[in-house]
């Protein structure tokens, strides 16, 4: 039965009008009876689906020459979803004993093109396809020469499936593989090699150049790096025949300056500027809103990453890596800032600063990152306003002591036994609060000293106020001192995190970047 159902013999053939070379000129009566013959031979049975396995097996003779030439591109159509696009030439050569003829008896005519569907076909399929046809769906013509050698040379585009390897992207080196071999015949039957491939001078199965690229377009996102063939043979449990096949393994390397431009340098960037956050003043509660959209920032990035590598869970891509190291670090800035507000508001209330504390952030930390801390104002007023109540001629001069001048000379009421010693008890005195009664000791023993002599009611009372007053800011200078020692602790500390933040950042982000193979090969791609 042939193709269409129709017995094989005693079918009528019309006689066609045959176009060779397209030209325009009629055959000869030599070659179309060659042509006629070629029509009969093949429902005779040269190479058909009828003929018996031993016949099949004269015909092929063992051989399919393939290689890859003419117009070959490759590009990934879906990379995320693994799949790689190739366009290429798909040429196939094989040699059948029974369409050889005599030259001379057809005028010397040596070759003939064929239609590829009036004779036997090789169904060479790809086993890796990911997407459309497994076998080649443009039916050119195929070259016939008189020794029985076909050569057929359909165009042809392939979508095969490649295991992406995101370990190293951007940066990554991606290795392709696509398996040709017979969809029916065992290699029993059907014998492949590749055209590089010769029994009798090469004893390997590996070549190492096996795509012709002389007709090949340069890819904008990869280079190709290596393009070897090797064929091999499988045996299954089902079966004791041999299963031959040709795989081509296509090693890509990425172009990165795109990823450079665009992923690579504005992550970077937005990781630099955490950097800024700790230069706010410690007491800004804006450093954690700076680390937030710094933050999101980030995961705007992290999105566009997911829609260009694969979804895998089986490695982490480097670009991968490098923005969830840098989303680490903002977060850990943001908790960072909170712990360094959480120390500039500290109060003599609430926290005291023990000495190793103080020795640690006030002294030894400010002299390591070469910080100086500000005169208090304060403490030149104190310098100031000090009095030495030890010496026995102080006179109380009226730039050493502020109130001397406020105050009216008074007059004593009597005369200590000795002038040396201050009496245990005046008049007046006794009748004030004991708080009061220190006060007065402490700040206006020099007036004692000078001025032995009892007050009246209402300087008594004034004297009440004023060493009220002078507590009240006494100890309100001691908080406001012990406030401004927390703030310049939170300071240091904040100083501390930002050199640990530029090293850990630098560091970190070189180990992850330029961890990739890729960058130090200095192989040139193939052209």
């Amino acid at each position: 039965m042939a193709a269409d159902g129709e017995p094989l013999y005693g079918r009528r053939y019309p006689v066609n009008v045959v176009i060779l070379h397209s030209t325009a000129y009629r055959l000869s009566g030599k070659v179309l009876r060659l042509w006629l013959w070629i029509e009969a031979t093949r429902f005779k049975g040269s190479c058909w689906w009828s003929r018996t396995m031993y016949t099949q097996l004269a015909c092929i003779a063992g051989t399919l020459r393939r290689w890859i030439g003419g117009s070959f591109g490759e590009r990934f159509h879906d990379e995320k979803n693994q799949i790689m696009t190739t366009n290429m030439w798909v040429i196939q050569e094989w040699k059948d004993a029974n369409l050889q003829w005599n030259p001379q008896e057809y005028g010397g005519v040596t070759l003939l093109y064929v239609p590829s569907k009036s004779i036997w076909l090789p169904d060479i399929v790809l086993y890796n396809n990911a997407d459309g046809d497994y076998t080649v769906t443009m039916m050119t013509k195929a070259t016939l020469s008189s020794d029985g050698v076909v050569r057929w040379e359909p165009p042809s585009i392939f979508k095969s499936q490649c295991d992406i390897n995101v370990e190293f992207f951007p940066f990554d080196e991606q290795n392709c593989h696509m398996k040709f071999g017979s969809w029916t015949y065992d290699g029993d039957k059907v014998d492949l090699r590749h055209i590089e491939k010769d029994p009798r001078t090469n004893a390997t199965d590996l070549i190492p150049s096996a795509i012709n690229l002389d007709e090949y377009y340069p890819s904008v996102e990869f280079d190709i790096m290596s393009v070897p063939a090797k064929k091999n043979i499988k045996y299954y449990p089902c079966c004791t025949e041999p299963y031959p096949d040709v795989t081509f393994n296509i090693t890509i390397r990425r172009k990165t300056l795109y990823y450079t431009i665009n992923l690579i340098i504005p992550t970077v960037s937005i990781n630099m500027l955490t950097v800024l956050a700790f230069y706010l003043p410690s007491h800004c509660g804006e450093k954690i809103s700076v680390c937030i959209s710094i933050l999101l920032s980030l995961s705007i990035f992290q999105l566009l990453l997911m829609d260009l590598v694969p979804a895998t869970s089986i490695k982490l891509s480097l670009m991968g890596r490098y923005i969830m190291f840098t989303c680490i670090l903002v977060t850990m800035s943001i908790m960072f800032s909170v712990f360094i507000l959480n120390i500039n508001y500290r109060s003599k209330a609430t926290h005291e600063m023990s000495a190793a504390t103080r020795w640690l952030l006030l002294r030894l930390l400010p002299k390591l990152l070469l910080m100086e801390k500000p005169d208090d104002p304060r403490d030149v007023a104190l310098e100031e306003d000090f009095i030495d109540f030890d010496s026995g001629h102080s006179d109380l001069s009226n730039f050493g002591n502020p109130y001397k001048s406020k105050f009216q000379p008074l007059e004593r009421t009597d005369t200590p036994a000795s002038g040396d010693s201050i009496p245990t008890s005046f008049v007046g005195v006794n009748n004030l609060r004991p708080d009061v009664r220190m006060n007065l000791g402490r700040f206006c023993e020099a007036c004692v000293r000078r001025r032995l002599q009892s007050y009246p009611p209402n300087i008594q009372k004034g004297l009440e106020g004023i060493s009220f007053i002078a507590k009240h800011l006494q100890d309100e200078d001691r908080s406001t001192r012990v406030k401004d020692e927390w703030r310049y602790a939170a300071l240091v500390v904040d100083r501390v995190l930002l050199w640990i933040y530029v090293a850990v950042c630098f560091v970190g982000g070189l180990g992850i970047l330029m961890n990739a193979p890729v960058l130090y090969d200095d192989r040139q791609p193939l052209k």
